[in-house]
């Protein structure tokens, strides 16, 4: 497991730390993303339903709401059962 050792402010000010397979939201597109590690000062997220991973700025990743992780949750599920 990879650990982010690097504090990220969230939407509060808060800061918080995604270890590796915490679900966060990159701030500049509004996606949510599983977080699979650090590249450099990079924070790398992969979409929750698989696919491309992307680098995201430490500063531009926050905790989903609510609203959002069941959002993803959801979609994970859908796509399992072929939907």
């Amino acid at each position: 497991m990879v650990t982010m050792t690097a504090p990220t402010p969230d939407s509060d000010g808060h800061t918080f730390s995604p270890d590796a397979g915490a679900l966060v939201v990159d701030r500049r597109s509004g996606e949510v993303g599983v977080v699979m590690g650090r590249v450099g000062t990079y924070v790398q997220l992969r979409p929750p339903r698989g696919g491309r991973e992307w680098d995201v700025p430490p500063e531009d990743v926050r905790m989903p709401t609510p609203a959002e992780e069941l959002s993803a949750k959801v979609a994970v599920a859908n796509r399992r059962w072929g939907r």
